[in-house]
C-alpha cells in the first residue's frame, strides 16, 4: 500500500478556498464595501513583496492587500497599480484595519491575545 507523503498530508488538510469576510463601513457606520480574504500562503508574501519592490513592511503590506482582496464574486477588489493611492488617500487607520484583518489580527485576535497576557 502508497503511504501518503507528509507534503501531501500537511497540503491535504488545509482549504486555501475558504474565505473571510471583512464589511468595511465609513466614519458614519455605513457599509461601504464587503472585501473577502482567502488564506495567505508563503507564495502570496513572496509575490507581493517582489511587487512592492521593496523591504518597508508597509509598502508590502498595501501590496498583499491589493493581490488579496476580492469582492463577493471572486474578483479582485484592486489592481496592484492602487496601492500608492491607498496610501495617499485612506486614512491610515482605515488601511490598518483592512491589513490586520488580511493578516489574522484583527479585533477577534486582538481580544484573545489581550485574555492571555
Amino acid at each position: 500500500m502508497a503511504q501518503n507523503r507528509t507534503v501531501d498530508l500537511l497540503v491535504g488538510a488545509f482549504d486555501l478556498n475558504q474565505r473571510r469576510k471583512f464589511e468595511l463601513k465609513n466614519a458614519e457606520g455605513k457599509k461601504v464595501v464587503d472585501l473577502f480574504f482567502k488564506p495567505i500562503t508563503r507564495a502570496d508574501r513572496k509575490k507581493a513583496q517582489s511587487l512592492s519592490g521593496t523591504e518597508e513592511a508597509l509598502d508590502i503590506s498595501t501590496q498583499m492587500l491589493c493581490q488579496m482582496a476580492e469582492l463577493e464574486d471572486g474578483t479582485k477588489a484592486f489592481a496592484a497599480a492602487d496601492a500608492p493611492k491607498l496610501q495617499r488617500q485612506l486614512p491610515e487607520s482605515v488601511l490598518n484595519e483592512l491589513e490586520l484583518f488580511l493578516f489574522g489580527l484583527g479585533e477577534e485576535a486582538s481580544l484573545e491575545e489581550a485574555k492571555n497576557d
